[in-house]
């Protein structure tokens, strides 16, 4: 920090240094900096993306008053600064001074620094959500001293803003036993399927082009590519140009929308067009899943549960699959898991009524024993199976938090098994915008008794509490 006359001078060690923005603004306020006397500057160039620098801070007493800031506001700074926008470290600024006086600012949707710095947040992560899918891993060649090394793979990617260091750990968690590198112009990362390490700014021409495997890619988009479910409009809008360059099949997609219309044609004259559009309501789920005989759980002597709540609920809640009583009443969590469940919700002050509750499994497993049909988990290949259930409501509902109870839940969320003791109690972020959160099924309370149970009983509240939070500050 250079003091001048009057004012202060702030230079950032980073473009997107969150700590060190949150540390400055915080002494400031406590010295009483008003705004029009801080002036912010980004470093001195993208190479500076992974300085060190260490800038001191002003001393700062004991007795200083505490800087408020809600939960709300520190959410959307964290990815406010991210954004390109050279005045963002200064309009965040001036935010948190107006939130000392004025804690409910945020609210007030028409407040034009609260709108620019909620439409910042947005473009950041609408940026994130277009690294997460476009991002095009390539083959390289990977040789040392003549001997044939391991794999390697590297992707160009352009961020329209400084999200490359923040989405790090989505790609580490993806490709975890890959080794990789994504190349941008802002920096680069490499993951050894170990260690995370950072490096400087790269060109297009770093990055390779095709690979072995790009031909083999393009003839298995071309046969799989579906007329009968191709939306232009939104295609485009989801996957603009900027980004075909990074994909092999891209270039295939002129030709093969040119010629939809006449191979639908062909195809219905001749009663081959078999298809399965994604259903667009939740009526349309309900009647396809009491259809669907897609996995062997569908061909027992069963019902489909469909999910029950408000079409536009801001939160999901995701079970494993129906029980014996779910199944005879055909509603879902109505037998003792739903119970418990409701008594848990009512505890914290979760309004079961204002939330969407389904399960990833809408068919209800079992064995017979004599008269008894006796609970037995989905295998992987039948949650896999029936994500299309759950993620056709997820696209209808759009919930902004997701709670998914147990490990098939989870699944079915993710695409992966994942452990409960080392996800639960953090969002994970989802490609739509939403945020997932992971929890044990009320079932296996039921299944402890005593110290064992009680345990396990807290960490489930303090899930729920947690969620419940994080809802209250996504909704604003």
């Amino acid at each position: 920090m250079n003091d001048h006359p009057g004012s202060y001078t702030i230079r950032m060690p980073r473009s997107d240094d969150f700590d060190f923005w949150r540390e400055m603004a915080r002494s400031l306020i406590q010295h009483e900096a008003a705004p029009d006397r801080v002036f912010w500057s980004e470093p001195g160039g993208e190479g500076d993306l992974f300085a060190d620098d260490e800038l001191a801070l002003p001393d700062t007493h004991a007795n200083s008053p505490a800087v408020r800031a809600n939960r709300r506001f520190v959410n959307l700074a964290r990815n406010a600064i991210l954004h390109s926008d050279p005045e963002r470290f200064a309009l965040l600024y001036r935010v948190l001074w107006r939130l000392q006086n004025n804690p409910r600012i945020l609210e007030d949707k028409a407040d034009p620094e609260v709108r620019r710095l909620e439409e910042l947040d947005k473009n950041v992560r609408r940026d994130s959500h277009k690294m997460h899918a476009f991002v095009r891993f390539r083959l390289v060649e990977n040789t040392h001293g003549g001997v044939e090394a391991e794999e390697r793979y590297v992707a160009w990617f352009e961020p329209d803003h400084h999200i490359l260091r923040a989405n790090a750990g989505f790609f580490m968690r993806r490709f975890a036993n890959m080794r990789w590198s994504i190349l941008t112009p802002q920096g680069s990362l490499h993951w050894d399927g170990h260690t995370m390490c950072e490096g400087p700014p790269a060109e297009r021409s770093d990055a390779p082009g095709d690979d072995s495997m790009e031909d083999l890619w393009r003839s298995y988009y071309a046969s799989i590519f579906n007329p009968a479910r191709l939306k232009v409009g939104a295609m485009l809008k989801e996957m603009p140009r900027k980004y075909w360059k990074n994909m092999p099949e891209a270039a295939l997609i002129p030709e093969l929308v040119a010629g939809a219309q006449k191979r639908e044609s062909k195809m219905v004259e001749a009663g081959t067009l078999e298809f399965e559009d994604r259903p667009e309501t939740l009526e349309a789920i309900d009647k396809a899943i009491h259809a669907c005989r897609k996995c062997p759980i569908g061909e027992l002597d069963n019902h489909a549960v469909m999910g029950e709540g408000p079409s536009d609920a801001a939160l999901m809640i995701v079970g494993e699959q129906p029980g014996d009583q779910e199944d005879q009443i055909g509603r879902p969590f109505v037998g003792p898991a739903g119970q418990l469940l409701d008594s848990h919700l009512e505890k914290i002050g979760i309004e079961r009524k204002a939330s969407y509750v389904t399960n990833t499994v809408k068919h209800f497993k079992y064995v017979r024993r004599g008269k008894r049909r006796l609970h037995q988990s989905p295998g992987a290949k039948e949650i896999d199976t029936c994500r299309w259930w759950i993620e056709s409501e997820r696209a209808i509902v759009k919930p902004k938090l997701i709670l998914a109870m147990g490990a098939s839940a989870a699944r079915g969320m993710l695409g992966k098994t994942v452990s409960i003791s080392k996800v639960r109690g953090s969002p994970i972020p989802l490609e739509d915008g939403s945020e997932l959160w992971v929890t044990a099924h009320p079932s296996y309370l039921l299944r402890l008794d005593g110290p064992a149970r009680e345990e396990q009983a807290r960490l489930f509240d303090a899930d729920l509490a947690a969620v419940k939070e994080r809802l209250h500050e996504l909704s604003g």
